[in-house]
């Protein structure tokens, strides 16, 4: 198996969490550990951290549940330093909700590692930091990770806990599920020692106890380990212990996979009773019933049973990538197979050509994301893929051309090992030559990560024929989910090409739909019905009254925060009131700010950038949230709608810049864009765009920044 995982880990703090089979209760723990714990470690850490400070470095106080992500502590520490009157750089350390959820348990015992974020200067918080309070430890985990807080444990001779230190057990734990590498599908991890192996397996000794036998059976079957007799018991034991409820076993796909591998009849009854949960495992212990299984629950719909089935069909019938992909689509060309599965087919496609290069090769991670690229390109114009598959090389090309030509041009060396420079170059001519026929009228994925999506917020700022097409198709087509709504309804009321008949595609037939909840705290786009409701109003559709009062009504509860955005469609003068008053407010802001500006533009006529800027220094306004408005209504063609600057986004870079170099915009309001664009990925890590910059690119990005230096 070597370094197999099921793909599936439980969430920290998750009832079935590994974490709560340990044994840390001070009653049942050593003498030693009962008298480290007298004290709850949580009152412990807390009066460690408040006596941390000073000298440049700030220390957050410990999270409530409002700092629930990194960003919120990020913008936790701005109104901290914005109230001290700090103007200079500041560093600062914190640990959010999530961290603490994580890392201890009720009684504030902790049950795991606390992550501490950060910002500023790396050096100067971990010398704030320093070594921990007594009996812990921070481990600084380098300039681009959090650092990590935990006990101090100890290890004998041969690096092996004392199975009865829970803390220790833990550890050692965490460390042999760390792999040595992350980057194909199956993870690998590092070889057991003779002792270590042996310990695990005195750990599974009769009598069989499988609560507590599971973190020790996963880490030795993720390296081929766990016997014969082992799997048997387990099964057993596994049987009778989650009758009726399998797949709330932990350790399922490590079991499942170690039956496969002894030949063991009964993991077939297995696959049957948990369905197409088992094409991961499937797919590494390769046959013809398991490629059998799981070609049908691809031809089921199942979008994530698709790279198992590319890999089994690769191990049994046909090792060449490319072939077994196209012979692949034929078959999910079929009636009633959603075209999600294609995309699935076409990433698992990517992710399989890129990692037999990368073993050939012993490529990195930078040189592989430039070698998937290139593929990328190449089946773009690759006449043994159906189009279907061309188009979506094509899509997922389109903005790596000019780093793939920068790449092969680079004097000295190129990734491309194998490749001639010539040769890439042909490819990328090719492909330029094809790309305009191949993506006109197509879009992304929809059902993607929201994140996915916003990376290519930008390119919509203007809508070509085809753009319209796709996204008014989109909108009419029942199989598109709130997300998809949202993205493509948003785009269309924004740049004014929404019409009745998008309402009308819409109500009532959506209406169900569209009154379920959908988090957009993370995205450019609103809710999609408070979009409808706006181009209701400024249509003056029949619906709007019905609309308006669904928003007016006692129930969802969940609607209650978002009911003053409709209020951007068919403005007047109440409706601003209203809106105002709610934005002096303390209540939190989830766009109500970024609809009043908007409002007031259009009820004054004027661009909504001179309404924002007269709002700098008006009291009960944040500076963070009104720099945020500020920069994402410098298009009031195509607002962005996050909630917050998104320092990875191109679309928040080319707004800061238009912001700081407005001429008609106060020397305070420039000043935040030019703040802004300052802190941007682009300058200072440019790899957390995507795609990444090309050279040129970020040049001229820290020219601009040059050039605009202060004096």
């Amino acid at each position: 198996m070597a370094g197999w995982c099921p793909g599936r880990k439980p969430r920290p703090g998750h009832p079935g969490n590994l974490r709560e089979q340990q044994v840390n209760s001070p009653d049942t723990a050593p003498p030693g550990h009962r008298a480290a714990r007298r004290r709850p470690d949580l009152a412990t850490i807390t009066a460690w951290w408040r006596g941390l400070g000073g000298d440049g470095f700030l220390v957050l106080p410990p999270p409530k549940r409002g700092r629930y992500t990194q960003s919120d502590g990020h913008e936790d520490a701005a109104e901290l330093l914005a109230a001290r009157g700090s103007t200079g750089p500041a560093s600062f350390a914190y640990w959010h909700w999530q961290s603490h959820e994580r890392a201890f348990d009720r009684s504030g015992a902790l049950t795991g590692e606390l992550l501490l974020h950060w910002g500023g200067d790396h050096a100067a918080v971990a010398a704030g930091l320093g070594e921990g309070p007594t009996g812990f430890r921070v481990v600084d985990g380098g300039p681009r990770s959090a650092f990590r807080l935990d006990r101090v444990t100890h290890r004998d001779d041969a690096g092996l806990p004392d199975p009865m230190d829970p803390d220790g057990v833990r550890q050692f734990l965490d460390a042999l599920d760390e792999p040595v590498d992350r980057r194909t599908s199956t993870p690998r991890y590092r070889a057991l020692s003779p002792v270590e192996a042996e310990w695990l397996h005195d750990r599974l000794r009769d009598p069989l106890d499988l609560s507590a036998a599971t973190r020790f059976a996963i880490p030795l079957e993720r390296r081929d380990g766990l016997t014969p007799d082992e799997t048997e018991r387990l099964l057993r034991a596994w049987r009778v212990g989650y009758e009726g409820r399998l797949a709330e076993w932990d350790a399922w796909g490590e079991l499942l996979h170690a039956l496969l591998r002894h030949g063991h009849e009964e993991a077939w009854e297995i696959v049957a009773a948990l369905g197409s949960r088992v094409s991961g495992v499937l797919r590494e212990v390769p046959s013809e019933r398991g490629l059998a299984v799981v070609r049908g629950f691809a031809l089921a719909g199942d979008r994530g049973a698709v790279p198992a089935w590319l890999a089994l069909h690769r191990s049994v019938h046909e090792p060449d990538a490319v072939r077994a992909a196209a012979s692949l689509a034929a078959e999910l060309a079929a009636p009633g197979v959603p075209e999600t599965a294609l995309r699935e087919l076409y990433h698992a496609l990517i992710g399989a050509v890129t990692a037999d290069w990368s073993r050939r090769t012993g490529a990195d991670h930078h040189t592989e994301r430039q070698w998937a690229a290139l593929a990328a390109i190449r089946f773009g114009t690759d006449d043994r893929l159906p189009r279907s598959l061309r188009v979506l090389a094509a899509y997922a090309a389109r903005d790596h051309a000019d780093l793939v030509r920068e790449e092969a041009l680079r004097p000295g060396r190129s990734v491309f090992v194998g490749t001639g420079t010539a040769e890439v170059l042909a490819a990328v001519d090719r492909y330029e030559a094809a790309r305009d026929g191949l993506l006109s009228g197509t879009g992304p994925d929809l059902t993607a990560y929201e994140g996915t999506l916003g990376d290519v917020w930008h390119r919509y700022r203007t809508l070509t024929d085809a753009d319209v097409r796709w996204l008014r198709e989109r909108v009419s087509d029942p199989a598109t989910g709130l997300q998809g709504l949202g993205f493509c309804l948003e785009l269309l009321l924004s740049h004014g090409l929404a019409t009745d008949s998008d309402v009308e595609a819409l109500l009532p037939r959506r209406l169900k739909d569209l009154t379920k909840k959908y988090r957009t705290t993370y995205t450019e786009w609103r809710h999609p019905l408070v979009t409808l409701t706006c181009l209701a109003l400024d249509l003056d559709h029949p619906a709007a009254g019905k609309l308006v009062s669904w928003w007016n009504g006692a129930r969802p509860a969940w609607k209650d925060e978002l009911r003053l955005l409709t209020h951007l469609g068919a403005p007047d003068e109440a409706k601003a009131a209203e809106l105002w008053d709610f934005v002096v407010s303390p209540a939190h802001d989830v766009g109500q700010l970024m609809t009043w500006v908007l409002v007031r533009a259009r009820l004054d006529g004027e661009h909504p950038l001179l309404v924002a800027d007269r709002l700098i220094g008006t009291p009960g306004i944040r500076e963070h949230d009104l720099c945020q408005v500020l920069i994402g209504v410098a298009d009031p063609g195509q607002p962005l709608w996050h909630y917050a600057v998104d320092p990875r986004s191109r679309g928040w870079w080319q707004r800061a810049v238009e912001v700081a170099e407005h001429p008609g915009l106060s020397p305070a309001a420039r000043a935040m864009g030019l703040r802004t664009a300052r802190g941007h990925c682009l300058l200072h890590h440019p790899d957390q765009l995507c795609p990444a910059p090309t050279e040129a690119e970020r040049a001229a990005a820290l020219s601009w920044i040059a050039r605009h230096a202060e004096g």
